[in-house]
């Protein structure tokens, strides 16, 4: 009889182990599918949370709207010869093939806070780099956002912008030029205010 009660105690001890097992294996699958959905719903929410469209931004040009300020951040050398027009400079280059050392150049990290913190908060800031793939906008985001400072950036880069102008804008859109958004020189320059249609800004999905 004894070892008959044994061998139950320990047959219900190994069900009892197989389903508390087999729960805690289910609920960690199910949590990890939910992070896994949890981290693309987080994807999306960052994506639209930093990136501005360049059509925006050119509507909001077309518009005279104030209340964004576009950030070159590409060397004073590049800026003079060219850059989207009504964008400041506050440059993360030194010249177009040396860029500034957030490690060694202590004065330079801080020149870069103190220009961006001076923008002021009542303005959205976008900073703009090279390209798409340039590494530099996020870089400085990241600068920024660790010493409280928040900015967002354009979904495109210069090149993008003058050199594939019709990459990224739309068939429907109304024929533009890109000489009428780009501009020489030390200061930022003012947008032309233009009647123009576009597409990307009708309806709540527009780019």
């Amino acid at each position: 009889m004894k070892k008959i009660s044994k061998f139950k105690v320990i047959l219900i001890a190994a069900i009892t182990g197989a389903l508390v097992g087999s729960g805690v294996t289910f609920i960690l699958i199910k949590n990890q599918r939910a992070s896994e959905q949890e981290l693309i719903k987080n994807f999306y929410l960052t994506e639209n949370a930093v990136h501005v469209s360049p059509h925006t931004v050119r509507k909001n040009m077309d518009k005279g709207k104030t209340d964004f300020v576009l950030v070159d951040l590409r060397s004073p050398q590049e800026y003079e010869k060219e850059h989207i027009i009504g964008a400041i400079n506050i440059p993360a280059y030194k010249d177009p093939n040396t860029s500034i050392s957030l490690d060694t150049e202590q004065k330079e990290k801080e020149r870069i806070i103190r220009q961006f913190r001076d923008l002021g908060k009542d303005k959205e800031v976008i900073v703009y780099c090279y390209s798409m793939p340039c590494m530099t906008g996020r870089k400085i985001g990241k600068l920024l956002s660790e010493n409280g400072i928040y900015v967002k950036s354009l979904n495109i880069g210069w090149n993008e912008w003058r050199y594939f102008w019709s990459m990224w804008n739309h068939d429907g859109e109304e024929p533009t030029e890109v000489k009428d958004y780009i501009i020489s020189g030390k200061e930022a320059g003012k947008p032309k205010i233009k009647d123009t249609f576009s597409p990307c800004k009708v309806g709540e999905l527009g780019c």
